[in-house]
């Protein structure tokens, strides 16, 4: 298990890009759409030797798409972005992603199903839940598990920006060690559920969710 990508939510893709710009200092890459959720995405490098291959995700519903007729990931059905784009949760990848999803149901909490997803040559399993919620308040981390040879962050050009540390306010102790995850700073309380620091050209960055 590793940290594989930060999640931020906008109202458009657009904003979150002017975002990015003011917040981080740099323009996120070009990311893609996913049909299967009718979202689309920006990306960002923010990789470092604690949390290699990591990147940011910007993300927002693709006004081009049509309902998917299911909830979306990441609780962005019922997200609030009126105040800007914000941090809203963590994606952590697997290469055991079964067995992950199991023992966080053995200690008592629903991670969601397993649902196969696509954006060009990149495929991957993501466990959503079918109500789209995120447990433990968005502090437990969506399960990820990629297929095949290709990872977003391998493509992605240097950034400029890294993922120095980051910490998880309200995961249980049992989950905490299901998830394992390195260099995360993981209690069973407080608040924020998520916080991130990165290191970017305008200095240290704290993101926080709400």
């Amino acid at each position: 298990m590793n940290v594989d990508h930060l999640v931020v939510g906008a109202r458009s893709l657009e904003a979150g890009v002017a975002w990015c710009e003011a917040t981080l200092g740099v323009t996120p890459a070009p990311g893609g759409k996913h049909a299967l959720m009718g979202t689309h995405n920006r990306l960002l490098a923010i990789g470092s030797a604690d949390y290699p291959d990591a990147y940011l995700e910007i993300i927002a519903l693709d006004p081009e798409a049509p309902p998917p007729g299911r909830a979306r990931w990441f609780g962005l059905d019922h997200a609030d972005f009126s105040a800007g784009p914000r941090l809203i949760h963590l994606v952590a990848r697997s290469t055991m992603l079964d067995m992950h999803r199991w023992g966080l149901i053995t200690v008592g909490l629903q991670p969601g199903e397993p649902i196969a997803a696509s954006r060009g040559d990149l495929s991957w399993q993501i466990l959503v839940r079918p109500d789209g919620a995120l447990p433990c308040g968005g502090a437990l981390p969506t399960l990820i598990q990629w297929q095949g040879p290709h990872h977003p962050a391998q493509r992605l050009p240097p950034s400029g920006v890294t993922l120095r540390a980051l910490a998880l306010r309200g995961v249980p102790d049992r989950a905490r060690d299901v998830l394992r995850l390195p260099k995360v700073d993981v209690a069973p309380s407080g608040a924020p559920a998520l916080s991130a620091v990165l290191h970017t050209p305008r200095g240290d960055v704290t993101l926080e969710s709400a």
